[in-house]
């Protein structure tokens, strides 16, 4: 059984982890073996609830939390 394109699956559950309180961004991204696809969820503070509250995985791919801290547009 093949998986769904890793941008289909972001795309489809994007919004939802945008909602979740202190996420800022969600993008596609690679594991550390800088071979395997997985989506990254950034946040503003890595904390034990958005641990609970972020999925390992979704539709078979890993979910890796990184902390970016705010994130602010450039000024002119």
């Amino acid at each position: 059984m093949t998986r769904k394109d890793i941008n289909a699956v972001l795309k489809g559950h994007g919004k939802e982890l945008l909602a979740i309180p202190g996420v800022v961004g969600v993008y596609v991204g690679l594991l550390p073996d800088g071979k395997t696809p997985c989506l990254k969820v950034m946040v503003v503070e890595e904390t034990e609830d958005l641990k609970r509250r972020i999925p390992k995985t979704i539709e078979g791919y890993p979910v890796l939390i990184e902390e970016s801290g705010v994130i602010r547009p450039l000024k002119n």
